[in-house]
């Protein structure tokens, strides 16, 4: 007779908690509302940044990315082959490049965590293309967010969104767990297999994110900088995340 396969029991929030965490994520949702309206040609990384601490400061609330291991900023801001963690500096966005911003904030010791992708002025028909499919492979995950899953079925449904499309995804990078830590676990694969892994539970909260990488590679290097990550093939990438909660009437997003 086989054993039976015994799956440790994810976190689950309290009401109490969890409305701290949508606290958080309301501050998380204005920066990146804030961020998009600011985001155009001739606008520097480091002058988004600013506008992301400008909302940090005005909602009392403190940033979970500034510090982080040392990382300096408020935001991380990954330019076009660059996945995820760029660092915001001098570098000026240009008409059709393709910007991902990644942030997060505390409120009463809670975390929340997002991140979008989004053109600057036209855009390309790839790119286009490129941010949609990140932005349904993110929903795919979020749908699959129910009591009773798995965390592979949430990987599974971002992968055959991805792997649809003919675009890559790094395997050393993932969504994860949250609550009074940015990173807990689980991890939270780009891909896996139905019926794996921990199973999902009412009040259970998540970061999933999703990273595409154009080029169909899922190769990856990171720079000198020791935080950003770019595709290895050179093509453009996106990143899009949601801090979400299981609940007995389906996912709630809490950083919307």
């Amino acid at each position: 007779m086989r054993a039976p396969v015994l799956r440790r029991r994810l976190p689950r929030r309290t009401p109490a908690e969890l409305r701290s965490m949508r606290a958080a994520g309301r501050v998380v949702a204005e920066m990146h509302d804030a961020i998009r309206a600011a985001a155009r040609p001739g606008v520097s990384t480091a002058g988004l940044d600013r506008v992301a601490r400008e909302v940090i400061e005005r909602r009392g609330a403190r940033s979970n990315f500034l510090g982080y291991h040392g990382f300096p900023a408020v935001i991380c801001a990954s330019v076009n082959d660059e996945l995820i963690h760029g660092i915001p500096g001098a570098r000026v966005l240009d008409e059709g490049d393709v910007v991902s911003i990644d942030c997060g904030a505390i409120v009463d010791g809670w975390h929340g965590d997002a991140a979008f992708t989004m053109g600057i002025g036209e855009i390309g028909h790839e790119a286009q293309r490129l941010i949609a499919t990140a932005e349904r492979s993110l929903a795919a995950a979020i749908a699959a967010m129910r009591v009773g899953a798995t965390v592979g079925d949430v990987g599974a449904s971002v992968d055959e969104v991805v792997r649809a499309a003919g675009y890559g995804s790094p395997h050393d990078y993932c969504g994860h767990g949250i609550g009074r830590a940015m990173h807990e676990e689980p991890d939270v694969p780009n891909r896996g297999r139905r019926g794996s892994g921990p199973r999902l539970e009412a009040g259970v909260v998540l970061a999933v994110e999703p990273m595409l990488i154009a080029g169909g590679s899922d190769e990856v290097e990171q720079l000198a900088d020791g935080w950003t990550v770019v595709s290895a093939d050179g093509s453009l990438t996106a990143h899009v995340e949601h801090t979400v909660v299981v609940t007995d009437a389906g996912p709630e997003i809490l950083t919307a």
